[in-house]
């Protein structure tokens, strides 16, 4: 062993400091001296823990004390997510060979038909994989199989945009833990394999098993022309609710109300609208009248058409965005009542029903039906018969049209506007219109076709022959913008009048034309919205009236359209606005939106009433002064708004039109697609 010391004095100091090392030969710092064993390694590490100070040492013991608390944390949260995702995987296996029994917070009643990629509208798209069919036959129609909705993020980007942050931690917080609730939303619509016609036994709904959607997209978030929208509705929303509640429609100047049928004809008819806006609390508001206030059990007639397009169309539309069987019972209800309609000698259905008495009869003054209303009820019977089961109800509407198809007495697909609910044939012959009572025939011939899958080649030959018919003997150009437009003809001879109902058909042709038809059909559809914008475009208020005049002759200091003082009302009505949202949803042509928005804002110029509402005008060539008519149509809510909501949506899937079509109250109902 090797000894050695070393000295070192203070400078002018008479105390000295040692140091003494002794090493061992392993241990010397030389050739082969060095093992780095460890327990050379662990001596030294001790010493230099000893020459730490207390503090030091503190220190440290706490960082590892916080780093092993730290792990355990860490651990743990790994592992529950770790066993979480295990046990779906497990149970996502097991759903595929048992009939799936989660319940999510939204689960939807029946199904629509079925189509692979089926989304609902304003939801995210599904997986085009589809989900495996329990082993067992499911009660209800035959033909129907649901997926429950889900939670769509781009449904909650949507609804963030229009609540407060508190609210939407609640609506989660509900989400999460009432789990039998219905959700806010939608249901997501599957086609079934199916294509049976459903039976006539009628069947009690089932709630479907809830699956969740595979295949989400972004959200796409509402924007600031939609905001807008939302805001008139809310205002309209309150003077109704304010001074209207429960009854047929708001008298916003008066602050009163009028009663037609007395069934909550605005409520009903806004249902679907507040669903597609996401308005959550007025959505809930309204169920509980209508779960609570809404009897059909009452003496009162009621027309067959207006009751059809608005109550029985907004319930089924309502039930199938919304999941909540309480709309589908009721829809079923006045489904039934309304039966007795078609008591006829010819089925060709009375006008109107007493649904409290079971009766039916004509208008005291005539046996005759307008032929619109007894052909614009067929979508909404149909949808009626696959979702309970039961055959009458699109029977019954079936025998109506397959009677039309044959009947004499029509002009190159054109029809009269009256028919005759004894005798079954048309009175009133010659005279030859797409507007009132006789429009939306036109409209539901393409409409069922496409609602039945596209198979009811009857209806597509109608349709087509029509058409054509119209461009033969109602086109005519204008001047001096030579604008293309739809006027009338009576025994032969042709007049420049147009309603401004017939604005349908611009968004008509373009959805025909987006289903296959003609392109030709969308090239008149381009020409004739651009009429229909001038319409409003060139009157005073910037708001078409009832029905114009076109100037087939140019004459100095004359636009092309003229319009008679009878005729210069404005009702709110949806038709342009309508066919706005087909031509801009399917060209994508910002120029449509722009439209769209001027009208939203002349009508908030001219029409709105500060304490709540909207009202129908009598002067649409008078700014200072449009003569309100202190009355706010319910369809101003359950068509006009909705179809502005969706024409400022950049969002294809919000109501997808490869998967709903409107009937014409625009209540989405959905398309029945086979396998």
């Amino acid at each position: 062993m090797y000894s050695g010391a070393a000295a070192v004095a203070a400078a002018g100091s008479p105390r000295r400091d040692f140091i003494s090392v002794t090493l061992g030969p392993e241990e010397t710092v030389g050739v082969g001296g060095y093992n780095n064993s460890k327990a050379w390694r662990r001596r030294s590490c001790w010493r230099k823990w000893k020459q730490l100070s207390r503090l030091q040492r503190s220190i440290i013991l706490f960082l590892f004390a916080f780093l092993a608390v730290c792990g355990v944390i860490s651990y743990t949260s790994m592992g529950e997510t770790w066993k979480s995702i295990t046990n779906k995987s497990l149970d996502d296996q097991r759903t595929e060979q048992e009939i799936p029994r989660l319940k999510l917070a939204n689960p939807a009643l029946l199904p629509a038909p079925q189509k692979a990629d089926a989304s609902h509208g304003d939801y995210a798209e599904l997986s085009l994989q589809k989900p495996p069919k329990p082993p067992h036959v499911r009660r209800g129609p035959s033909n129907l199989q649901i997926k429950a909705p889900w939670r769509d993020t781009r449904l909650k980007t949507r609804h963030d945009t229009m609540r407060a942050v508190e609210e939407l931690v609640e609506a989660d917080k509900v989400e999460k833990t009432e789990k039998s609730i219905i959700s806010w939303r939608g249901a997501v619509i599957e086609p079934d394999q199916s294509t049976e016609p459903p039976s006539n036994k009628i069947t009690e709904p089932e709630k479907p098993s809830s699956v969740e959607a595979e295949d989400q997209k972004e959200p796409v978030p509402i924007n600031e022309r939609q905001l807008a929208v939302i805001e008139a509705f809310r205002h309209a929303w309150k003077g109704y609710k304010d001074f209207a509640w429960g009854h047929d429609e708001l008298k916003p100047l008066s602050k009163s109300y009028s009663e037609w049928f007395g069934l909550g004809l605005t409520l009903i008819d806004a249902l679907d609208t507040m669903w597609i806006l996401g308005l959550k609390e007025e959505f809930e508001e309204a169920r509980k009248w209508v779960a609570n206030d809404l009897v059909f059990d009452k003496n009162v007639d009621v027309n067959l058409f207006e009751s059809t397009i608005r109550i029985l169309g907004g319930l089924l539309s309502t039930y199938h965005l919304s999941g909540d069987s309480l709309f589908l019972e009721k829809a079923k209800d006045i489904g039934n009542r309304l039966m007795p309609a078609f008591k006829t000698p010819s089925k060709i259905p009375y006008s109107d029903v007493n649904i409290g008495r079971g009766t039916a009869h004509p208008p005291r003054w005539t046996s005759d039906s307008t032929v619109a209303e007894v052909t614009s009820i067929q979508l909404e019977f149909r949808e009626l018969s696959r979702l309970t089961g039961d055959e009458k109800f699109r029977k019954a509407v079936d025998e109506v049209m397959k009677h039309v198809h044959i009947l004499s007495g029509k002009n190159d697909g054109l029809v009269p506007m009256f028919i005759n609910t004894n005798s079954g044939q048309f009175t009133h012959l010659g005279v030859y219109t797409l507007g009132a009572r006789a429009d939306s025939y036109y409209e539901y011939l393409l409409k069922q076709w496409i609602q039945g899958g596209k198979k009811e080649n009857e209806l597509l030959e109608d349709y087509m022959r029509a058409i054509e018919g119209v461009k033969k003997h109602l086109l005519q150009r204008s001047e001096p913008k030579k604008l293309t437009f739809v006027g009338e003809l009576a025994h032969g001879h042709f007049s420049a009048k147009m309603d401004h109902l017939v604005c349908f058909l611009p968004g008509t042709l373009a959805l025909g034309a987006h289903n296959g038809l003609a392109a030709d059909h969308m090239k008149l559809a381009e020409t004739l919205i651009e009429t229909c914008y001038q319409m409003y475009a060139q009157v005073e208020t910037g708001l078409s009236p009832e029905i114009v005049h076109f100037n087939l002759h140019a004459q100095k200091g004359h636009k092309d359209v003229e319009i008679k003082p009878a005729d210069r009302h404005n009702l709110l009505r949806p038709e342009t606005v309508e066919s706005l949202f087909y031509m801009y949803r399917f060209t994508g042509d910002k120029k449509y939106q722009d439209w769209g928005w001027e009208i939203l804002q002349n009508f908030n110029r001219y029409t709105r009433v500060p304490t709540g509402g909207y009202t129908s005008i009598n002067n649409v060539q008078n700014p200072s002064n449009p003569e309100p008519r202190d009355k706010m149509e319910s369809f101003f809510l359950g068509e006009t708004l909705k179809y502005m909501f969706l024409l400022f949506s950049d969002d294809i899937d919000l109501i997808n039109l490869d998967k709903y079509v409107f009937n014409t109250e625009a209540h989405p109902l959905p398309i029945w697609v086979p396998a």
